[in-house]
């Protein structure tokens, strides 16, 4: 199976309104649609890269919000949301809908009025999305490559703890100033076990950023 990343752009009558208050040089330059549900009676999860105020302002701009929870996290915001619909256009959601691919979060918007999305499955039925999802939209397709379970998850928390007391440890000064035996000293853990939290959590931020490029 194939994992793709697209990058899209859309006509004005496509855009989300969520999209749109960040393209038209709202306070937030970035939202992600973390998680939604197959209903817009599911609460989905929103990430914002400012404050409070700029997530509230994000959400003024749709109407089907009923009720949203803010929670700062991350460098941003995130918004617990329960809406009416979901306010992508008709065309969009019934390709959504009948495409024989999965999606992965997140969603992407950009500033730049491009959004970012991901879709793993065959690559007949890749290839077939890819032509209708052209139809609507400018879309174009970012990478190609293997899907890996693995890849579908964040950092876990030990990763995360090792990335931290790799930082912490001068392990990425230049020149360096720690070593993986410090992390594993910082973990209590075998130089084997950091040696390898480090990697597996390096790979992963690599390939995110990589992704954003």
């Amino acid at each position: 199976m194939k994992r793709v990343t697209y990058a899209v752009s859309y006509p004005p009558e496509l855009a989300h309104p969520v999209h749109r208050q960040i393209a038209d040089g709202g306070p937030a330059s970035r939202v992600e649609l973390v998680s939604w549900g197959p209903t817009a009676s599911v609460t989905s999860l929103l990430w914002c890269d400012g404050d409070r105020a700029a997530m509230e302002a994000v959400l003024d701009g749709v109407d089907s919000v009923t009720t949203a929870s803010l929670v700062a996290g991350d460098g941003g915001t995130y918004a617990f949301v329960r809406q009416t619909s979901y306010e992508f256009a008709d065309a969009l959601m019934e390709l959504l809908g009948a495409a024989n691919v999965a999606f992965l979060p997140p969603v992407t918007f950009l500033d730049t009025g491009a959004a970012r999305f991901e879709a793993v499955g065959e690559s007949r039925f890749l290839s077939a999305f890819h032509e209708r999802l052209s139809d609507l939209v400018d879309a174009r397709i970012v990478r190609v490559r293997e899907f890996r379970r693995e890849e579908t998850t964040a950092l876990t928390d030990r990763q995360r703890a090792a990335l931290s007391a790799a930082v912490d440890a001068g392990y990425y000064e230049v020149p360096r100033t720690g070593s993986v035996d410090d992390v594993a000293d910082e973990l209590d853990c075998a130089r084997a076990t950091a040696g390898e939290l480090l990697r597996k959590a390096e790979a992963r931020a690599v390939r995110e950023f990589l992704d954003e490029i």
